[in-house]
């Protein structure tokens, strides 16, 4: 199987890039935000469990979050591989996250970062604020927050990786067939 972590800073280019990978090599996408909010919405055992913490104010322990993925798997066999977007977000999730794929006899294959400079994600953001109504997506100070979050949460998670020799970062400026294809040529080395 082919499993794939997407990384990047918001306004990289991760959602446009994994759309175009899931077409190319049949993998099953799994944003853990729309996994959250798919369970959350349909009242599943697991979104009730989620809901618990929630309502209390608390983050949802790994261990829920690694459930919902292991079920959002199971639910689809067959697939070629895997991309993950949005986890795992700290060491303590990848080493969750390995295990589960581990259990699957299988394992994360690459790591992708998408590099892009702090000053092109905040013009990107910027320009997509004009149309998405997110009302983050139009604060300067807000958007260098969400960077320097994103910073702080995933650079021990590209390290791990990293240790393992399955990380690699992908400059993401360009056209997004030049970006397309520098992540293709990547996994394509494998």
């Amino acid at each position: 199987m082919l499993n794939l972590i997407l990384f990047g800073p918001p306004g990289s280019g991760k959602g446009t890039q994994a759309a175009h990978l899931v077409e190319k090599y049949k993998l099953l996408h799994i944003s853990t935000g729309d996994m959250f909010r798919f369970e959350l919405s349909s009242n599943t055992e697991l979104g009730q469990l989620a809901k618990s913490y929630i309502d209390k104010g608390q983050l949802v322990p790994d261990s829920v979050t690694i459930s919902m993925l292991r079920k959002r798997v199971e639910d689809n066999p067959g697939v070629a591989g895997i991309i993950f977007d949005g986890f795992p977000r700290t060491v303590a999730q990848a080493e969750a996250l390995d295990q589960l794929l581990d259990d699957m006899g299988t394992s994360v294959s690459l790591l992708i970062s998408l590099d892009v400079p702090d000053g092109e994600i905040t013009e990107r953001i910027l320009l997509r604020g004009q149309t998405s109504g997110r009302s983050d997506d139009n604060d300067p100070e807000i958007i260098a927050k969400r960077i320097a979050v994103y910073k702080n949460e995933t650079t021990p998670v590209f390290e791990y990786y990293t240790e393992a020799g399955r990380s690699t970062k992908i400059d993401g400026l360009g056209t997004i067939e030049e970006i397309f294809g520098r992540i293709c040529k990547a996994i394509d080395t494998l």
